[in-house]
């Protein structure tokens, strides 16, 4: 079978979700190709980490379906395709003891291998994974000795050493420094471009992931855009489509929009 043919790594069709009897998600639809890096922007409660979670099979859906690599009830083998790297993933207590190595090994374990010693493969992919994520250098130092990005990353080689092929990240932008920012975006876009890895991130810096992701998925209970992410909406279309009104109704940048544009015809 030709890559092209192969069945997409997400497709969600027409997918609700209640939590605590609330409707969080309606009629969501959309499919994820391989090789993209896509970012999953909105407000406080629009749905991103519902949507994410029950991705996961961690929450039921109300109605609608889930395919993973084309499968509905996706089968272990499948589900091993997936990395998630939670919001909370790099925050480490400092009393715990434990190196880059270390970590990025426990992404190799499973309920198969994990009371025998690391094979020669595991440990192969755990040097990959910590290359990819350029930490080489400090793969033997305690992960509490790491900058707040140099963390982030050794989380997500921890998903890479799974052999995962679609990484989803819940906010893992929160609480990095601005150069640690832009190392990890590189990182992340380097992984779809050279190691062919599909990435589906929510985050709430919408700057920073129209100018390194893909695609921009904005969600509030519904998809209210999906498209390139240099062609995300500025604030005032942005706001229009969350139906969000003008509380100056004199001052409503539409409005002005739509009365330069209509000049011409007046005189």
């Amino acid at each position: 079978m030709q890559i092209a043919d192969r069945p997409p790594p997400l497709k969600v069709d027409k997918l609700s979700v209640n939590r605590s009897g609330q409707l969080v998600l309606e009629d969501v639809c959309l499919t994820i190709n391989r090789g993209e890096f896509v970012g999953l922007v909105g407000p406080n409660g629009g749905g991103k980490t519902t949507f994410l979670l029950t991705i996961l099979g961690l929450l039921k859906s109300k109605s609608g379906s889930i395919e993973l690599y084309g499968h509905r009830k996706a089968p272990n083998s499948i589900l091993r395709k997936l990395g998630w790297v939670s919001q909370h993933a790099s925050n480490i207590p400092r009393n715990i003891k434990i190196t880059v190595k270390e970590l990025v090994q426990l992404g190799t374990l499973n309920s198969n291998n994990m009371f025998w010693r690391f094979s020669t493969e595991q440990n192969q992919q755990v040097s990959k994974a910590i290359e990819l994520a350029g930490l080489k250098s400090v793969e033997n130092k305690n992960i509490s000795n790491l900058s707040g990005g140099q963390r982030q990353r050794a989380v997500i080689a921890r998903a890479l050493a799974s052999n995962a092929e679609f990484i989803l990240l819940d906010e893992p932008l929160v609480g990095i420094d601005r150069d640690s920012r832009n190392s990890l975006l590189k990182f992340l876009d380097k992984l779809c471009h050279e190691a062919q890895k599909t990435i589906l991130m929510v985050s709430h810096d919408i700057a920073a992931i129209q100018q390194s992701s893909h695609r921009m998925i904005f969600l509030e209970e519904k998809i209210r855009y999906d498209g390139a992410a240099d062609c995300f909406p500025d604030l005032a279309v942005l706001a229009n489509l969350r139906g969000i009104k003008p509380v100056h109704e004199h001052n409503d940048p539409l409005e002005n929009l739509y009365q330069l544009e209509n000049m011409g015809e007046k005189e």
